[in-house]
């Protein structure tokens, strides 16, 4: 067996110097091109598969946010908010200054127990206290509003989340585990995503277009604000995914995966309980459970339609007990979150196309949606 160093040595017989020299120079040349090409196969990849190639060019070109000059505006509008109950148990979320007389935005499962009585606390961020009363909430939407009795308030500055793209630059401002002027940064992971969360009770609250987010966000971040680069508001931090534990147990912690409830959904939310209080939304007008493939001769997910509201828009477009609605607007539904998620955003009076099947025919009708 012939060892390394006489390999070197029978490789320098065969090939002078300035040959292995070329040789390394060669190589040196190929590997950066590979480097260079493998880089534009990336960047070319994201236009292919269905997506959009509009998304990604319009991305803005900055990779990340400054986030020491979005803290410095922003924090002053964040806000920690502590709920105890009267038997002494509570817990701490986030909530952002949406008036400078004193309305603060939040999610409605970080002050559920004050529905029931539980006190209301709000931290500033230069480290003061002051009581707040629950103003309103949508359990459906997981959105409240709350107020504390004051004037003059910082506020932040309210954005669109409408113009928002995938791989955009964000900050997520909040108290992770009660740990208040917490700042962290990410990007849009996606946008569009329908998310279930506990509500209170046996429904379900939904996230409805919520934007995914890499940006760290932690138990207590919750009602905290996500943020453009330029400090402005464009969603309200609402909930994590996490990987279950051997035992089945989902851990506690961020994994990445992030849902914030946006802005467009947010805020004429929020517009709505200051105005009045309360919320309300557009109906279908229907009663609907779903239906899995195989079930009652479907061979799609869809919703079986178990009644209809007298007069309603379910009625008047046609609709009757037995169909089975497989598409809204196109996009496949399988599950009461799916109707949910269309009535949070949307108004009453928008049109939309619903896609039913009755008596093995598929057929399609236009409702338009009613005042709730």
């Amino acid at each position: 067996m012939t060892s390394s160093c006489d390999d070197h040595a029978h490789r320098s017989r065969r090939f002078p110097v300035w040959a292995i020299v070329l040789l390394a120079i060669l190589a040196a040349v190929i590997l950066l091109g590979a480097g260079t090409l493998g880089g534009l196969a990336i960047r070319t990849a994201g236009t292919i598969g269905g997506m959009m190639p509009s998304r990604i060019a319009s991305v803005p070109s900055q990779s990340v946010c400054d986030a020491e000059t979005v803290a410095r505006d922003v924090l002053p509008t964040i806000v920690t908010i502590g709920v105890t109950s009267a038997d002494g148990s509570g817990g701490t979320g986030s909530g952002e200054i949406i008036t400078s007389d004193g309305y603060i935005l939040t999610n409605n499962h970080v002050i559920a127990p004050a529905a029931e009585g539980a006190d209301i606390v709000v931290l500033y961020n230069d480290g003061s206290t002051h009581p707040a009363k629950l103003i309103g909430r949508s359990e459906r939407a997981d959105i409240a509003v709350i107020k504390v009795d004051a004037s003059g308030l910082p506020t932040i500055e309210q954005g669109d989340s409408t113009t928002l793209k995938v791989g955009q630059p964000v900050v997520a401002l909040g108290a992770p585990l009660g740990l208040s002027s917490t700042v962290t940064t990410g990007v849009v992971s996606a946008l569009g995503r329908t998310v279930p969360v506990q509500g209170d009770g046996d429904r379900n609250a939904v996230l409805a277009d919520a934007i995914q987010t890499d940006a760290s966000i932690n138990p207590g971040n919750s009602g905290g604000a996500l943020v453009d680069c330029e400090g402005r508001l464009v969603g309200v931090n609402s909930a994590i995914a996490t990987v279950p534990s051997a035992s089945g147990v989902a851990g506690g912690g961020s994994v990445g995966i992030g849902f914030a409830v946006p802005e467009a959904v947010a805020s004429p939310i929020a517009k709505q309980i200051i105005d009045t209080g309360k919320v309300t939304y557009p109906t279908f007008g229907i009663v609907v459970s779903p239906i899995q493939p195989g079930e009652g001769g479907s061979q799609q997910p869809g919703l079986y339609v178990q009644g209809v509201t007298p007069g309603g828009p379910a009625k008047q477009a046609g609709l009757q007990a037995g169909d089975i609605i497989t598409k809204v607007d196109g996009k496949p539904v399988g599950s009461v979150d799916d109707l949910t998620a269309i009535q949070l955003t949307s108004k009453p009076g928008d049109k939309v196309t619903v896609t039913y099947v009755r008596d093995g025919a598929t057929k399609t009708t236009t409702v338009t949606l009613g005042n709730g």
